[in-house]
């Protein structure tokens, strides 16, 4: 089940490659992404001296009076992948046009885990393709269902 959810993701991203990674959280981080609260909107991954981070993922504080003074919500973590899928996702960091993003943060068991994909952005006119196509398939399922 999905916590948190980059929702217009596959929209504004061509989705190449997905991985599974876990995610180095503080406790009251855990405890807020559990309640459902946390946004995915414009954060990205990178790959830095071996090992990737999330940056711009903001996690709001679960309980405000009982968070430590210098908590930052858009703090970059630390991604938990191994050496191979690291060093993968530094090759396509390293292309250009190619980015890193979180597609949603979920329950694995007792764990937390970030789904991320290797993705390219999409012009305008790709979008207007991508909704037209929607329209389409939505339609003939309909036709098909009537019958």
């Amino acid at each position: 089940m999905n916590l948190v959810e980059h929702k217009k993701a596959r929209f504004d991203y061509e989705v190449l490659e997905e991985y599974e990674a876990g995610i180095e959280l503080l406790g009251h981080e855990v405890k807020s992404l559990r309640a459902h609260h946390g946004k995915l909107e414009g954060s990205h991954v990178i790959v830095r001296g071996g090992e990737a981070y999330i940056t711009g993922m903001s996690v709001p504080p679960y309980q405000p009076k009982n968070t430590p003074k210098e908590y930052d919500p858009a703090r970059t973590r630390k991604l938990l992948l191994t050496k191979k899928e690291i060093a993968e996702l530094a090759v396509f960091e390293g292309q250009k046009g190619l980015t890193i993003i979180p597609l949603s943060v979920y329950n694995k068991k007792s764990k937390l885990k970030v789904r991320i994909a290797v993705a390219r952005g999409r012009k305008k006119y790709d979008k207007r393709a991508v909704l037209k196509e929607r329209d389409t398939e939505r339609e003939m399922r309909r036709t098909l269902k009537d019958e």
